[in-house]
C-alpha cells in the first residue's frame, strides 16, 4: 500500500527541531512533513510532534526501528498517529 502514513513521536528531546525530526525519518524513506509541537507562549517544543511519510510501508519500518530508539538521552515513542476526534 502506498498511502501517506501519519506517525506520532513522543518524548522528544525539547531541543528537538523539525528538521532533526526529518532527518531521523528520512532514513527510511520519503518524509511530507514534519510538525514538533511546541509551547505556544515559550515557543519551547512541548516534546512531541508528528511526521507524515509518504509511503506506509517506510512508515511502518520507521515506527519499529525507532520505537524506543535513545535519542539525546531520552527513550522515544514512537506509533501510527489515531486520526483527531
Amino acid at each position: 500500500r502506498y498511502a501517506i502514513m501519519n506517525i506520532y513521536v513522543g518524548n522528544l528531546p525539547y531541543s528537538g527541531t523539525d528538521s532533526a525530526l526529518r532527518d531521523l525519518f528520512g532514513q527510511f524513506g520519503a518524509v511530507s512533513k514534519t510538525n514538533v509541537i511546541s509551547d505556544r507562549d515559550t515557543g519551547r517544543s512541548k516534546g512531541f510532534g508528528f511526521v507524515e511519510m509518504e509511503n506506509a510501508e517506510d512508515g511502518e519500518r520507521a515506527i519499529r526501528e525507532l520505537d524506543g530508539n535513545d535519542l539525546d538521552g531520552r527513550n522515544l515513542k514512537v506509533n501510527e498517529a489515531r486520526p483527531r476526534e
